[in-house]
């Protein structure tokens, strides 16, 4: 049916770059936009006003939470690798084995994209732990992941990651590499098989991807057939590298290259490829190492994925976004912690652009939501997506800028990363399809998706000393923040 949809403002596309449309109005065609403008004289069967709202084009989120997320257990319990971030050698020894059964994998992948739609993200790359797995994720569960993404409205491109080895650390404390090549290889080839059945699935929807893990868990020849495979598929790559300093040195230590340095050697860069998070780089702060990290990325076009709200809470942040935007560098937003809220990250970003700058005057609020729109559909290679404009997907976000609570507008992007958030979405459309009504999904259970989600992590916490250094107890590697009360007083921090 063609939908009308109209509100205060109204983020249209036009030249090449968003333009705000006061009183504008949005039409859709079955999975088209067919007019954006300031009135529309045709018929139409559906109308929709939102008031005083903005109604954006849906974000993209190229590094999509789709996990009960455990990096949030290290918000004040560091370093990560003394409290379960890398596994121990003892628990290697005993043989790593899947912390949550299939119906567990499943529902995390149902509850992640429901929560990701509540949130205005309407294209998903998902991203899960490795650290509570045996190694790296099934086709099956990323079968299931494509019904549950067809089944809530979401777009998402899926594939399950892959790795050839696998960090850990002795009882003295260092820091090592296992690898098992025949066992990534494998997983490798089920992954290829996985994009040539699932490509394009689900009336469009279920797009795929290659993942292989983190850059320091790839052997060469791993690298060099996932490049190949991309070649050949035609599908986008994402590979976290230049994320940590563990990472950076042990790349340097096993190839003499830094990890753009190596990945050109083996072939691996290209506009498909996408490098979260690349804040670890020649010339950065606490990285004394010239080289040319930035200038091999940009040359092969790959995209930097930031994710600045995760970033932070290691204490690292990009130096700055302003730079890597004036170089030239293609650059999308993604999640990749608890709340997958593009507009928190989007607000964290700024300020912390800011602040490596030294002024206010580099980095505006646009820029950031540019990156979250149009840099991500440009990552993937998709014009249709990212832009509310005739011929574009119906994909769409509507935020409510109605409540008291958002403030004073001042103009509705500002406004949004001032003092807005993930929660002031109000309703989604994906390829046309009313996904989000009023702030609830149709058919999902919000909050009784919440309660099992949440015992669900308990029971992964409650086993976090089997796969943590020297095994302390669960009290000791995550103790409460203030000591608690009992009924000898009070009791001391284990921490």
């Amino acid at each position: 049916m063609r939908t009308l949809l109209t509100a205060r403002h109204v983020l249209g596309h036009e030249n090449g770059r968003h333009v705000l449309i006061p009183d504008g109005v949005v039409v859709f065609e079955g999975d088209r936009i067919i007019h954006v403008g300031r009135d529309f004289a045709g018929e139409v069967a559906v109308r929709h006003d939102f008031g005083t709202a903005l109604i954006s084009p849906g974000l993209i989120d190229l590094d999509a939470l789709s996990d009960l997320d455990t990096t949030i257990l290290g918000y004040d319990n560091q370093p990560a690798w003394e409290k379960g971030r890398i596994w121990p050698k003892s628990y290697m020894d005993r043989g790593p084995y899947e912390m949550y059964s299939p119906d567990e994998l499943s529902f995390q992948k149902r509850y992640a994209f429901a929560m990701l739609l509540r949130h205005g993200i309407t294209t998903a790359l998902p991203i899960a732990s490795l650290f509570y797995r045996a190694w790296g994720e099934t086709v099956g569960e990323f079968e299931s992941a494509a019904t549950a993404a067809a089944d809530l409205g979401l777009r998402a491109y899926l594939g399950p990651a892959y790795r050839t080895g696998n960090t850990f650390i002795h009882e003295d404390g260092r820091i090592d590499c296992h690898y098992d090549e025949a066992r990534g290889m494998a997983e490798l080839d089920a992954a290829i098989a996985f994009c040539r059945a699932h490509e394009n699935t689900h009336g469009g929807l279920v797009r795929t991807m290659l993942s292989p893990d983190r850059i320091e868990t790839c052997t060469p020849d791993l690298l060099r057939r996932t490049a190949a495979a991309v070649r050949d598929l035609d599908v986008p790559v994402r590979l976290h590298c230049c994320q940590s300093k563990i990472e950076y040195e042990l790349v340097l230590k096993q190839h003499g290259m830094s990890p753009p340095e190596w990945l050109e050697s083996l072939g691996f860069l290209s506009p498909r490829a996408l490098l979260p998070h690349g804040s670890w780089v020649s010339g950065s702060r606490g990285l004394d190492r010239p080289g040319r990290d930035l200038e091999i990325v940009g040359e092969h076009g790959a995209s930097i994925v930031h994710c600045p709200l995760v970033s932070a809470r290691g204490g690292r942040a990009l130096d700055s976004f302003s730079k890597y935007r004036a170089r030239g560098l293609k650059m999308g937003l993604g999640t990749d912690t608890w709340p997958p809220d593009l507009v928190t990250n989007m607000q964290v970003g700024v300020l912390l652009s800011r602040v490596a700058d030294g002024t206010a005057v580099n980095t505006r609020a646009t820029d950031y939501f540019d990156a979250a729109t149009i840099g991500g559909a440009d990552a993937l290679g998709r014009p249709d997506l990212g832009r509310l404009m005739a011929g574009a997907q119906a994909d769409i976000t509507v935020f409510d800028l109605s409540h008291p609570l958002i403030g004073q507008v001042i103009d509705p992007i500002q406004t949004l990363l001032i003092g807005g958030s993930g929660r002031d979405v109000r309703d989604v459309f994906v390829a046309g399809r009313h996904v989000v009504r009023g702030g609830a999904l149709p058919g999902f259970d919000l909050g009784a998706a919440h309660g099992r989600a949440q015992a669900q992590f308990d029971g992964l916490v409650a086993r976090y000393p089997e796969r943590t250094w020297k095994h302390p107890p669960v009290e000791a590697i995550f103790p409460p923040s203030y000591p608690p009360l009992t009924d000898a007083g009070y009791s001391p921090s284990p921490g």
